[in-house]
């Protein structure tokens, strides 16, 4: 595989905010590559860097091969960014719209349309972009971003405020995307999101990289409790406890909260033969670690507005 994106070292400061500090990050070409952290976290502004529109005050970046900074024309037509907040001109069309952003590239009528099919908004071609929904206006953004053509894509949380469904169909154009052989680097607070989506993440906070590899490897690494879960009454809490350990289940806990009986144990094989021998796995469900378990021991669980 070649480099699409190396990155050593970078650091960005805001007065007395370290935005950036010492972020270095390599992403190989065709990679669909996650950049996560909460609020404030530096992915912005790491992302922005990236693709030549902040200058960094310390490190290097390359781009397929050359410097984003100063403004690199010859990079121009190899990237596409869709930016976490989109401006369109408000009384052209989905249509008008696509092709001005085409025409900046030389990319014809022809050629820019058939990107607002791929993004299924060809019955919307006529819509005055302020008359979109939310999630119109995202499939827009990510088609001006795409209609060149590019190597490279960045997005930065394209499906912030879209509902679920609009979501999923979001997923299965990016995927097409990736598919293609294109290089996308994503900021996404979705952690299902990114662990569906991506081939590798890296976890940020206070502008560091704190954590860089596949999602099922993060997962593994943490080496959390399985929780395993029925229906409240199958099975009576002190009783099961009895049961469990019995069986060799080592217990981290165990609780009936009236609709479900949940143990959380990192050996979940005796527990479910427990509760095979008693008859009790109505309503059965068994929980490993998600990505977003890895994110939160990483990052905090306190709230950052």
């Amino acid at each position: 595989m070649t480099t699409a994106i190396a990155a050593d070292g970078i650091r960005k400061r805001y007065g007395d905010v370290q935005a950036v500090d010492g972020v270095s990050i390599t992403v190989e070409a065709g990679e669909f590559y996650g950049l996560l952290g909460p609020n404030g976290a530096g992915k912005t502004t790491t992302l922005e860097i990236l693709e030549g529109i902040r200058e960094p005050d310390e490190g290097r970046v390359e781009l397929l091969g050359l410097s984003p900074w100063p403004r690199n024309t010859q990079l121009l037509p190899r990237i596409g960014v869709q930016f976490q907040a989109s401006a369109f001109f408000d009384k052209l069309t989905a249509r008008e719209t696509i092709r001005t952003f085409a025409s900046f590239y030389g990319v014809g009528p022809k050629r820019a349309d058939s990107w607002l099919e791929r993004v299924g908004l060809t019955d919307s071609a006529g819509v005055r972009t302020d008359k979109m929904s939310g999630g119109q206006a995202q499939r827009l953004s990510i088609a001006c971003a795409l209609a060149h053509d590019p190597e490279l894509v960045f997005l930065d949380e394209p499906t912030t405020g879209l509902d679920p469904q609009a979501r999923r169909n979001l997923w299965d154009l990016l995927r097409d995307i990736n598919a293609e052989g294109r290089t996308v680097v994503l900021t996404t607070h979705y952690l299902d999101e990114a662990e569906v989506l991506c081939d590798r993440v890296a976890v940020m906070d206070h502008g560091k990289v704190l954590r860089t590899g596949t999602p099922a490897a993060l997962v593994r690494e943490l080496d959390d409790t399985v929780r395993v879960s029925v229906e409240s009454g199958l099975l009576a809490v002190e009783r099961a406890r009895t049961l469990f350990e019995a069986a060799g289940a080592e217990i981290a806990a165990l609780e009936d909260d009236g609709v479900l009986l949940s143990v959380s144990t990192r050996l979940p094989a005796p527990v479910l033969s427990v509760l095979a021998e008693q008859g009790a796995l109505r309503g059965l469900e068994v929980r490993g670690a998600t990505l977003e378990d890895v994110f939160l021991h990483l990052t905090g669980r306190e709230y950052r507005a």
